[in-house]
């Protein structure tokens, strides 16, 4: 089983179609968790209503706002699941993401796994240029920038046990995959695009300053690099994520192909 972990905060707009896009799933044998962050919309509601008709959908309500990696935390202690998978409640998921994810997995013997995939607008359309998976990833290349889509990365529970995301407001998936890198000597990327990212106004991804300061505390705060190995460290990233990360941004085949793959 799959347990599918969705941290949501004033997410109505969006969260019916990002569930439905793990209802729609060819592989169905998922948990899933949405974990409302003291939403003040009507995010709640709409999930109440799914779980009458699917009680496979799960609500766990913080009482007060705690952020996304805590969010997250709360979801994963609950899980049952051998996989534990993340989508956000503004993103989606093509149908087969699932069964083409676990069989790649389990052909490859493999602790850890993520996807190339769609980037869409705020509106839904979908946009030109995606981002492609590398291949292969270890722990030296993701410490130097975040390689991996958090809506396509899954783990093996049976192989790396229950990784939780260090309780930081922005850039806790990266320090998650970091966590399970270190205890796995590499993960594999699905050239396949898997699913769908909605860049969001404001959104950290747009948000170049935002983007440094939240990953300079990665290095600072989570890895505990100190301030001149973590200085050193953001040069790297910026080198990277500036230069060496934007060849990853190409243009995907048609959706209707990676819908129907």
């Amino acid at each position: 089983m799959v347990s599918v972990i969705m941290p949501a905060y004033n997410s109505e707009d969006f969260i019916t179609e990002a569930i439905a896009s793990v209802q729609n799933q060819s592989y169905q044998n998922w948990e899933l968790f949405v974990i409302d962050d003291f939403s003040t919309d009507e995010t709640c509601s709409l999930v109440e209503n799914i779980i009458k008709l699917d009680p496979r959908v799960q609500l766990l309500k913080n009482l007060k706002n705690e952020g996304a990696g805590a969010s997250r935390n709360k979801g994963i202690a609950a899980a049952k699941g051998d996989f534990i998978a993340f989508l956000d409640a503004d993103d989606l998921w093509l149908p087969k993401k699932l069964e083409v994810q676990i069989k790649f997995m389990k052909e490859n013997q493999l602790a850890m796994s993520f996807s190339s995939y769609h980037l869409i607008s705020e509106n839904g359309t979908y946009l030109s240029k995606g981002i492609l998976a590398l291949p292969k990833l270890n722990y030296k290349k993701l410490l130097k920038a975040n390689y991996v889509g958090n809506l396509t990365g899954m783990y093996d529970v049976s192989k790396t046990g229950k990784i939780y995301s260090p309780l930081l407001r922005k850039r806790q998936d990266w320090a998650l995959w970091l966590s399970v890198l270190k205890k796995v000597k590499f993960a594999k990327g699905i050239q396949q695009p898997l699913a769908s990212y909605r860049i969001r106004k404001n959104g950290i991804s747009t948000n170049k300053w935002a983007l440094i300061k939240y990953n300079f505390q990665i290095y600072n705060r989570f890895l505990n690099f100190g301030i001149l190995k973590s200085s050193g460290y953001m040069m790297v990233f910026l080198w990277e994520h500036f230069l060496v990360k934007r060849k990853q941004k190409k243009k995907i085949k048609n959706i209707n192909l990676g819908l129907n793959q």
